[in-house]
């Protein structure tokens, strides 16, 4: 009797280290097959992928910075400005108006010097003016229209921005939606500025055009 009883011991050990051998193979097996092993490798020996910043397609070259503006829709959603990598206006930040929304950087360090928005529905003409006036040479001035930025709009405001790259400025009106990313001091036509015209037969809002976008590297200031 006591020997069947150890006999049956026996065997239930026998039975359960097969079926622990069986299972951790099988477990070896599957991760493998769904590459388990080998991820857990690429994060202990491998190195870091560097994700392209403000959701562009590819990583900026170093002796530039990555950017993206997309203008307001209507008079509803705001718009968004995000410079390397970080988001320095949005709607969802609550720190965007009517107007122009202007975030104003140093070209050379990529430091945020100041943001904010130029009320160009109630604000005073002048005021706006005096506001332009005070950027520096060389500073990278990124800009977003939200509702209108066309009511406070002088010629002398226009010119302002022309004198940083902006070869649109002077057909906004009323309503239309407008990004631009430039710079103060230089004159040289920029590539990253885009309008969308307010018309009725065409907008896809009511009373205002659909939003715009304009994103990519833009180049260091360098220093003289």
């Amino acid at each position: 009797m006591k020997d069947r009883t150890i006999l049956t011991l026996t065997a239930v050990i026998v039975l359960l280290l097969i079926f622990f051998l069986t299972s951790f193979d099988a477990q070896e097996k599957a991760q493998n097959v769904l590459g388990f092993n080998k991820i857990h490798t690429t994060f202990t020996t491998g190195t870091a992928k560097v994700v392209p910043k403000c959701s562009l397609s590819a990583v900026c070259p170093s002796d530039h910075f990555a950017f993206k503006i997309r203008s307001g829709a209507a008079n509803v959603v705001g718009p968004k400005i995000c410079f390397d990598g970080k988001n320095i206006m949005s709607h969802i930040m609550n720190n965007v108006g009517p107007g122009l929304n202007i975030v104003v950087v140093n070209g050379e360090n990529g430091v945020v010097e100041k943001f904010g928005y130029l009320n160009m529905i109630s604000g005073n003409s002048a005021d706006i003016l005096a506001y332009l006036n005070e950027i520096k040479p060389g500073m990278i001035v990124l800009v977003a229209s939200f509702d209108d930025a066309a009511p406070k709009m002088t010629d002398e405001i226009r010119q302002m921005f022309v004198e940083m790259g902006s070869t649109l400025i002077g057909s906004v009106k009323r309503r239309d939606n407008w990004v631009f990313a430039g710079r103060t001091g230089i004159k040289i036509k920029s590539f990253f500025e885009q309008r969308a015209e307010n018309n009725r037969e065409t907008n896809i809002f009511d009373g205002w055009p659909e939003m715009v976008e304009v994103g990519g590297c833009f180049p260091r200031t360098t220093s003289v």
